[in-house]
């Protein structure tokens, strides 16, 4: 427990995830791994000394974790963790990247080309390294066409070497008007200016508390249910 007794906190959970690799690897599929990794390598580039930085990159982990099965024990760990507790210290940054060392490492009945020490999920069928990418999204001057001028901070905005910035195209409502009030404030609980993958993956992957993506909830379920199942996530409830 950690000082506040609210589950434990960030670097014991990290040391976990370090414990159970294998594990996570076999629950997790092509994707969902090489987002972990993505989500891991933002938390080792965050300044140690910056609190709020490492938190949020934390919280990109945390999302990154949730396909693991119920049962696992860094999935219990995850759901016992609030980001609201004791700040993470400078040893969240140390252990992301003793973690990283050991993901990237490439996998011996694995043998492809490419870099060592890269994961390229998505890269061979040459769409991409994210397959969230491959989602309908509005180019960014189309955003900024339906925004009636420079997108606001909380839309999530994902890069996209090949054709520049992508908006997520679920933001918006059908046709034509500005982004979804409960978007921008779900995004703001997900800190989607830090972490937009992060925030994207919980928006188009499937939600186990409402029983679809979130995304596909949109005009169909309450607001204040969206906001819920989002602050649940954030909380650790």
């Amino acid at each position: 427990m950690n000082e506040e007794g609210r589950g434990p906190s960030a670097e014991p959970l990290l040391a976990l995830i370090g414990e159970h690799l294998e594990s996570i690897r076999t629950a997790l599929d092509d994707e969902e791994h090489a987002l972990l990794l993505t989500r891991l390598t933002a938390l080792a580039e965050a300044p140690p000394d910056d609190t709020m930085a490492v938190r949020r990159a934390l919280q990109g982990v945390r999302l990154a974790l949730r396909p693991l099965p119920f049962g696992h024990p860094v999935r219990v760990a995850v759901d016992g963790v609030r980001l609201t507790a004791a700040p993470p210290g400078p040893a969240a940054v140390t252990e992301a990247l003793a973690l990283i060392s050991l993901m990237a490492a490439p996998d011996p009945a694995d043998a492809g080309p490419g870099p060592a020490g890269t994961y390229a999920a998505g890269a061979a069928d040459g769409r991409g390294p994210d397959p969230l990418l491959r989602e309908p999204a509005l180019s960014a001057a189309e955003a900024a066409a339906r925004c009636g001028g420079a997108p606001p901070p909380e839309l999530i905005r994902l890069p996209d070497p090949a054709n520049g910035d992508r908006y997520p195209q679920f933001q918006f409502p059908s046709g034509c008007g500005t982004p979804h009030a409960v978007v921008l404030e779900v995004n703001r609980l997900l800190l989607a200016d830090i972490d937009p993958l992060g925030a994207a993956s919980w928006w188009l992957g499937t939600n186990t508390w409402l029983g679809a993506s979130p995304a596909s909830l949109l005009g169909l379920l309450p607001d204040h249910e969206l906001v819920g199942a989002a602050t649940a996530l954030v909380e650790g409830e």
